[in-house]
């Protein structure tokens, strides 16, 4: 009798667990998409794939939404301590796949990539330090940017390498993932 009672129990506890769990996932891919979209202006983010980053390294990008204007924006990053969502043309997800899989990049046209929202803190020489030390120029603030891939490194000789300069900067130089930083005021979506 009580085996009875338990596995009943056990079944309706089951059934009423069901329908939250795939409601659960598709809030949080709602808030996902919402996060997403927050790292452009809307006339680029409207239109955009919205991608969720890889379970594991090398994994590919679940989509969440399907979008028509050769952008993909991405939700806040999960294992950094800023809100850093991004949306990326081509190129930039190019550059994003070697940065995250610490692989050489291969940039054959100029790319944008937009993070309107505040960004986490960073080196400004090394792609892959993680935490402040006394020779890679730490950035203790995210600042909310449009970023800039050039084909060519040596497109970007003589620009400004200091972010405290009131404009844009050349990030990561010396490195294969160097690119431009360009200030922008942060981006309220409506």
């Amino acid at each position: 009798m009580q085996r009875t009672v338990l596995c009943a129990l056990l079944c309706c506890l089951l059934l009423f667990l069901v329908p939250i769990a795939p409601a659960q996932a598709q809030a949080d891919n709602m808030t996902k998409i919402q996060s997403a979209m927050s790292a452009a202006p809307l006339s680029i983010a409207d239109n955009a794939t919205v991608a969720d980053w890889p379970g594991e390294p090398d994994g590919d990008m679940p989509i969440l939404r399907e979008g028509d204007n050769d952008w993909t924006c991405l939700p806040d990053m999960p294992d950094t301590p800023g809100n850093d969502p991004m949306c990326l043309d081509q190129p930039w997800l190019e550059w994003l796949d070697a940065w995250v899989n610490e692989k050489e990049t291969n940039i054959a046209q100029m790319g944008f990539g937009y993070m309107l929202q505040e960004g986490s803190p960073e080196s400004n020489t090394d792609p892959y330090a993680e935490g402040p030390t006394s020779d890679n120029e730490w950035i203790t603030e995210g600042t909310p940017h449009l970023m800039i891939l050039a084909p060519d490194a040596q497109m970007l000789a003589g620009l400004p390498t200091d972010p405290e300069n009131g404009g844009p900067w050349v990030m990561w130089r010396d490195t294969s993932y160097v690119h431009i930083m360009a200030p922008m005021p942060k981006y309220q979506p409506e």
